[in-house]
């Protein structure tokens, strides 16, 4: 009879700093994992495994809306249609990428900035045009894109790698008043407003703060390596609040509709696809660059050994 043998899990002490996550003490995997070990580790409780499904399964269902929208009555013989699938595309790659991220990660350290890497670029292109589409929000989306394209780290150990993550996460909150008062053709009040953007705000706030405090981990380290630690609950937030905006954005083009229609397009299918091919362009060259000068450092480079832990966080886990 077949019998398959999962991978062995260690503790924090056990594996190279770089590996170390705040207030997780259990359910590492081995940082030489295979590709193998990495796959059937998605199917064994590790303090990585909640991670790689909340990415997994929300990418079929974002993919699943995807092509209910498209495939719809009417969908490509309206414009206005067309910068939605900027929105919808990396709405379906982000999760998809984070998953490959957190699946394959233990592989090695180069490989765990490499699947960060891609992970980053990935959440980039999902801050590059979210509807509702008119003109002042598209350049707008253009420069925090090209914004956060700067600010991507080279690797995961670098302090400035969470505001690089944290600005798409925020830019709803910086864009949402443009979107529902300039350029509307109506009035901006409470009534322009649909539940869903009330929802969608909250969980940006809420995977904002739950990204960048490590809570509750943090103020007891070991109790949730395995269940209920700030990423998975990071991620089922992020999820949700995608979930939420595309609603936002739904209703909000279905009130706008009659407005929308008499509108001269802001870009086309060419000019749609265009913005996203140069947006992903950018993010393949700067990957390369990245991936390039990591592959030639030397093993001693103290971004793949990993920075010193919090003091009050190690003595915890000691």
């Amino acid at each position: 009879m077949l019998s398959l043998k999962l991978p062995q899990l260690l503790r924090v002490h056990q594996v190279p700093r770089v590996f170390w996550e705040d207030g997780i003490v259990s359910g590492y995997r081995r940082p030489t994992s295979s590709a193998l070990d990495c796959v059937l580790s998605s199917f064994q409780m590790t303090n990585e495994t909640v991670n790689i499904w909340t990415h997994f399964l929300p990418t079929w269902y974002f993919l699943w809306r995807l092509l209910a929208l498209a495939g719809g009555p009417g969908f490509r013989a309206e414009p206005y249609h067309w910068p939605l699938l900027v929105f919808l595309l990396p709405a379906c790659l982000y999760p998809f990428a984070s998953c490959c991220a957190h699946t394959f990660s233990s592989m090695s350290a180069r490989a765990r900035h490499i699947c960060y890497f891609l992970d980053y670029g990935a959440l980039s292109l999902y801050s590059l045009a979210p509807p509702p589409h008119h003109r002042l929000r598209l350049p707008l989306c253009r420069l925090l894109h090209a914004g956060l394209l700067a600010a991507q780290p080279p690797a995961p150990a670098l302090c400035a790698h969470r505001g690089a993550q944290l600005l798409p996460v925020y830019r709803p909150l910086l864009l949402l008043p443009l979107a529902l008062c300039w350029g509307r053709g109506h009035s901006c009040g409470q009534e322009a407003l649909s539940p869903s953007h009330g929802y969608h705000l909250l969980c940006a706030l809420l995977t904002g703060f739950l990204f960048a405090s490590h809570l509750p981990e943090r103020l007891a380290p070991g109790r949730f390596d395995y269940i209920g630690h700030s990423h998975q609950l990071f991620h089922i937030c992020a999820v949700l609040g995608t979930h939420f905006q595309l609603e936002a954005v739904l209703a909000d083009m279905g009130s706008r509709r009659a407005w929308l229609a008499v509108q001269e397009a802001p870009l086309g299918l060419a000019g749609t696809v265009a913005t996203l091919g140069v947006a992903v362009a950018g993010n393949l060259l700067i990957i390369g660059a990245f991936t390039a000068s990591l592959l030639r450092a030397p093993a001693s480079c103290p971004l793949l050994q990993g920075g010193p832990p919090d003091g009050g966080t190690q003595a915890k886990q000691q």
